[in-house]
């Protein structure tokens, strides 16, 4: 009995004996493997817990002018983050005899807000390890929260945009947001060309979350791409000042106002009215943002009639010579009547400009086909986006008719029932200014000249041109001379489009026009939205602005001034003086 009874004894102590060096014969294998077979797995997970990842910023590419001067920067900030998790893992932490609510209370304090505020933060997001405590801040601000030296608190290397032209240029170059990407603008047009490519490198931290050392790079950062625009920053400056000077003078609604190089089609000036800075946004309102010349649209009224003669001229039926009888100074349409401000009884092309004649370019509409002017628009670009890629850029409104009522032809023919942009009537009258070839329109520096297409005869061009220096010395023009200087253009002054059809008392004053008028350099659009002053014409409130950027303009870009009529410039080898004057054609 006795040997008996310790028979299943000593079976139990086997049975043990045996699974405990099952055990151990598993796990020094597998701790075999794992160290000499598969190392890779336990390196992986230590670095896991001790190496971490972290995000290299890259620059955001530069804004620029035309000649180099910076639109759009970035500077490097601080931005303060925080993990909540390793801050309330304090209480847990029998080794440490810090409590979070202290360490909160030392942050607020170096932070300079309220204690209850932040720690409600820390609160809410207490399993979170990331979280936002400042952003973009300088490197003082940084250095004074560090230097807490609060569990879990660290400070990361951003970019912020600022914006050296501010206000001046903010239609045009626009804005980022806190994330650095593009809102409004080139910045917003072109985000993917001027975003970099950010890079990554690892560093190793201690048990207490500092850093101890970086580890390396393993991918380089590469900013992004600058981009040079074909705005002179001293043309929109000369421009805003004076469009904004003209906007508080007549209590406007708003205003806008476009500089091209007739040459080239580049955009020197695109300014609007109102405006807003975009370093300081804290009390934007949303009519701000507004790109007006490229996006609002208006009727350009009276500014289309030297375009109506441009067809007229083209269609041979017509020459310089050619008269028209406005007699009885109106037209009839049924119950719609077409109105001059008297009757100017016989006239001419150019004294049809100067006294702005709607029945003398009706009447010349209406012997033309019916799509004669339709196509002189269209080819000008009216009706179609001038395509420089901004965003919501308008494509206006030319309407087509398969037939045409006499009232629709005589209406489109002196600027009404159609709609433009300031810059694609701009862009109509840089191409009349261009002798009738008509380029592209850029907002990017053009080193190369771009091909265009001839769309108004040379010469036709050039006589439409001479007609609208006319407009300019005797006609309703006369503010927008300038000394020195030969003008052509043309005033426009519109009933503003109401709920309930025109509104009489709401108006739109325009001026467009080239100069020097012998070889333009330049064509400008000047558009005033509901002057509420007492002046409300386009040549009362329009062309002195015209005459002011312009003139600036003109001697700013060393244009010389026209020669007078009958003399013709002559180059000398070697050239020794600008020109000299001799007579002849």
């Amino acid at each position: 009995m006795e040997i008996n009874d310790h028979i299943p004894g000593k079976w139990r102590f086997r049975f043990v004996y045996g699974v405990a060096l099952l055990l151990f014969l598993v796990a020094g294998g597998r701790l075999f493997y794992l160290t000499v077979v598969d190392k890779a797995f336990l390196q992986n997970q230590g670095e896991m817990r001790a190496v971490r990842t972290e995000s290299i910023p890259a620059t955001r590419g530069m804004i620029l002018d035309r000649r180099g001067e910076p639109l759009a920067v970035s500077t490097p900030t601080w931005t303060i983050v925080a993990s909540p998790k390793d801050l309330w893992a304090l209480e847990e932490d029998d080794s440490v005899d810090v409590a979070p609510e202290d360490e909160i209370k030392r942050l607020a304090e170096a932070m300079g807000v309220g204690r209850s505020w932040l720690q409600e933060r820390f609160e809410k997001n207490r399993n979170r390890s990331f979280m936002y405590l400042r952003r973009q801040i300088s490197p003082s601000e940084a250095e004074t929260i560090m230097a807490a030296n609060v569990k879990g608190v660290t400070k990361t290397k951003e970019y912020k945009r600022f914006y050296p032209a501010a206000e001046v240029a903010s239609h045009v170059v626009g804005f980022t947001n806190i994330d650095d990407k593009g809102q409004e603008g080139i910045e917003l047009a072109y985000d993917k060309a001027l975003e970099g490519q950010p890079g990554q490198r690892r560093y190793l931290k201690d048990l207490t979350g500092n850093i101890i050392h970086g580890v390396g790079v393993d991918k380089a950062e590469h900013p992004g791409d600058n981009i040079e625009l074909s705005i002179d920053l001293r043309l929109q400056y000369l421009a805003y000042r004076e469009l904004k000077a003209a906007v508080t003078e007549h209590r406007a609604t708003s205003a806008s106002a476009v500089i091209l190089d007739v040459k080239t089609g580049e955009i020197l000036a695109m300014v609007n009215q109102p405006s807003y800075n975009p370093n300081d946004r804290s009390k934007l309102e949303y009519e701000e943002l507004r790109n007006r010349a490229v996006i609002d649209l208006f009727e350009p009224g009276s500014t289309m009639k030297p375009f109506t003669v441009s067809a007229a001229l083209m269609s041979g039926q017509y020459n310089t010579e050619t008269t028209i009888d406005t007699s009885p100074g109106f037209l009839r349409f049924g119950r719609f009547t077409i109105r001059d401000a008297t009757n100017y009884g016989v006239i001419d092309f150019e004294k049809l400009l100067i006294k702005s004649s709607n029945v003398g370019a009706s009447k010349i509409a209406l012997s033309l086909p019916q799509d004669a002017v339709w196509n002189m628009d269209y080819e000008l670009g009216i009706g179609t986006p001038v395509g420089i890629g901004f965003p919501g850029e308008a494509s206006g409104n030319l309407p087509s008719h398969p037939k045409w009522h006499p009232s629709e032809i005589a209406t489109l023919s002196y600027g009404y029932g159609l709609s433009v942009s300031t810059l694609q009537l701009a862009q109509a009258y840089m191409t009349l200014g261009n002798h009738g070839y008509r380029v592209p329109v850029s907002i990017f520096k053009q080193d190369v000249p771009t091909q265009g297409k001839q769309v108004i005869p040379r010469q036709v061009a050039k006589d439409v041109v001479k007609m609208m220096e006319s407009v300019v010395q005797k006609g309703s023009g006369k503010a927008a001379q300038i000394p020195g200087y030969r003008v052509a253009g043309k005033t426009g002054t519109v009933h503003k489009v109401g709920s309930k059809g025109y509104e009489y008392d709401q108006y739109i004053a325009l001026f467009a026009g080239v100069a020097p008028a012998s070889d333009p350099r330049l064509a400008m659009v000047v558009m005033v939205n509901n002057p509420k002053g007492q002046e409300y014409y386009g040549g009362e409130v329009a062309a002195p602005v015209f005459s002011r950027v312009m003139e600036g303009a003109l001697t700013t870009l060393n244009v010389y001034p026209d020669l007078p009529e009958g003399l013709r410039e002559v180059r000398l080898e070697p050239k020794k003086t600008p020109y000299q004057v001799v007579k002849g054609p």
